[in-house]
């Protein structure tokens, strides 16, 4: 079983430490197009409309400022840096340190700057979207998707992959469908049901915290996954096609 984790938006910087070594980072295949957009960033965050640019507000100035020097910037392992309301739901802190060996196995992160990652990479702190156009690159999404599926192949062969990524990570990479399972929440109101983009962010990370702390194996399909969940929420399963995903409906009290 495997993880898919979108990056959050916000992060938390590390106090100290050594800087980012792009050769110890997972996926080694993916450094030369790490390298590439990491130079893309830092070009763009040191324009003049380098805030229009990346797509943010003026109280993220210092984030971006800090994209400018991310070689020279301490890193963190990136459960670290990694912060919000998924990640606070994950808690992984609190996590045994079986649990925390088993995240470190079984969660990857796909990331606009890094491609993807596991829990234990060092990275700095950086503001990057996937949804973000950078000069030389264009759209990052595009620009990971054949990178990703290259890297990634041998990684996911046959195993099943829970994916808790939000649709504009999930651009970036399309893992077979026959062995995927897409997470989404809703509320329910009179068989009425609603999107619910915050609690769907928490929600996911609950789920994420569950299926790496509960005992017994970890599932191996989706039916095994949907069992997993109802130990904690109300669920249903969708059954996927040659092109879609599977889908596992987590319905919240309202």
């Amino acid at each position: 079983m495997l993880i898919l984790l979108p990056p959050s938006e916000g992060k938390t910087p590390a106090t100290g430490g050594d800087a980012v070594e792009p050769a110890s980072l997972s996926f080694p295949g993916l450094n030369g197009h790490r390298a590439k957009v990491l130079e893309a960033l830092g070009t763009v965050s040191a324009h003049e409309d380098a805030l229009a640019l990346l797509g943010v507000g003026t109280s993220l100035k210092a984030d971006v400022e800090r994209n400018t020097r991310l070689h020279a910037e301490p890193a963190a392992p990136a459960h670290q840096v990694y912060s919000g309301v998924l990640y606070d739901a994950l808690d992984y802190r609190s996590l045994t340190s079986v649990q925390r060996k088993k995240a470190d196995a079984s969660v990857l992160v796909i990331s606009a700057l890094w491609g993807a990652i596991r829990f234990a990479d060092r990275v700095p702190a950086y503001r990057l979207s996937m949804g973000t156009a950078l000069p030389d690159v264009g759209r990052l999404a595009s620009f990971w998707k054949p990178q990703l599926a290259a890297a990634l192949a041998a990684e996911t062969a046959g195993g099943l992959l829970v994916d808790c990524r939000s649709s504009t990570y999930a651009a970036a990479w399309a893992p077979p469908p026959e062995q995927t399972v897409a997470v989404h929440v809703f509320t329910e109101v009179n068989g009425v049901r609603k999107v619910v983009s915050h609690f769907a962010k928490h929600t996911r990370g609950e789920l994420a915290r569950h299926l790496l702390a509960r005992r017994g194996k970890s599932p191996e399909t989706p039916a095994q996954l949907r069992k997993a969940a109802a130990e904690k929420w109300s669920v249903e399963l969708v059954d996927g096609t040659a092109r879609k995903p599977h889908a596992l409906n987590i319905i919240l009290p309202n």
